[in-house]
């Protein structure tokens, strides 16, 4: 199993594809996806601009200033200072809302399901893979793209300076990251402020009203097309789960942690050395994989688990469970709700 990026981004195309037959929160197959760094094919972009407003239609005063910036890739390009047409390409777009900017194009089938869907309108489809005519006519100043294919990077630089963005950093390195990106420093600083204060709040009113004890460990389980059950690591809602004052992972889940991955594929026979005190359960989007966690549910195995016993189990919408911004903020609400209703 290739590291958390590489693998997290399969489980990524599975949750957009998933979407687009039926319709699924630092790092292939199961947080919430890496859709975008597929081909870029036939291929679009996205732009940025100030709070949910389109962006203007890109003038060349603000093209004019321009910096050097070199992407995790290592390509360095001149990108504009203040971006006005951003085409954003990736799984965590939730980052650009955090900081009130819009893009002027996404793959808003990576959108459908997510916390943040009623929040794109007025964004162009640039699909996925990312569609290059539909990209060249919004006119980007800037395309920001999750992908790290050579050839959808230069196809799409011929088009609008294009950086190559790891959307499976930590949350506090991608938002500061994006913000730079987006003439958004300030705004980003600010940001990670007020979710810090909040994330201890929550987990400190969680443990004064008794709804959690210091040191409880946690998982968050999940299937997938196939009969294959994940127990997730570095992304989506254990991100959040296993931040400072949280739960602990156990320690199986602290091993996959350890080792960098965002999920591990396990075995029902070995689930019970990967649960903890309380479980998670994200409920999948593909009809199979909903079969295969009905399946689980009935099985002895399941039920002889100590959080099933104790009624310690909680379910949550996959699709509502990214790493992105403006879901982590919205799971703070979130968790405390599914607490209380054990």
């Amino acid at each position: 199993m290739k590291k958390a990026r590489q693998p997290f981004a399969a489980l990524c195309v599975i949750f957009v594809m998933s979407i687009l037959l039926l319709a699924c929160g630092n790092s292939e197959e199961p947080s919430a996806g890496n859709a975008a760094a597929n081909s870029a094919g036939s291929n679009t972009a996205a732009s940025a601009s100030p709070a949910p407003e389109a962006s203007d239609a890109g003038t060349g005063e603000a093209a004019a200033k321009t910096r050097s910036y070199t992407d995790y890739k290592g390509h360095t390009v001149e990108i504009p200072v203040t971006p006005k047409r951003i085409v954003y390409s990736g799984e965590t777009y939730g980052d650009l809302l955090a900081l009130g900017v819009q893009a002027v194009g996404y793959p808003l089938s990576m959108g459908d399901g997510q916390v943040f869907e009623s929040q794109l309108k007025g964004v162009e489809d640039v699909g996925f893979p990312i569609n290059l005519e539909k990209t060249l006519s919004l006119q980007p100043d800037l395309i920001i793209y999750a992908g790290t294919d050579e050839a959808d990077f230069e196809a799409l630089s011929k088009i609008a300076p294009t950086v190559i963005f790891d959307t499976f950093a930590p949350l506090q390195e991608r938002l500061a990251e994006i913000g730079g990106l987006l003439d958004k420093s300030a705004e980003a600083e600010a940001w990670l402020a007020q979710y810090k204060s909040k994330e201890t709040a929550m987990w400190e009113q969680l443990k004064s009203d008794g709804l959690m004890k210091e040191g409880e460990t946690a998982a968050v389980f999940t299937y997938y097309p196939g009969d294959r059950l994940f127990v997730m690591a570095t992304t989506g809602l254990s991100q959040v789960l296993y931040g400072e004052n949280g739960f602990k992972p156990t320690p199986a889940i602290q091993k996959v942690l350890d080792e960098g991955l965002g999920f591990q594929e396990v075995s029902m026979e070995a689930i019970e050395q990967y649960s903890g005190d309380r479980i998670f359960l994200l409920t999948p989007v593909a009809d199979e994989a909903k079969q295969s966690t009905e399946a689980m549910l009935k099985s002895q195995v399941w039920k002889s688990l100590p959080a099933v016993k104790n009624g310690y189990v909680y379910t949550q919408d996959i699709m509502k469970t990214s790493s992105d911004a403006t879901t982590r903020e919205w799971l703070l609400g979130e968790i405390p709700k599914l607490l209380n209703n054990k």
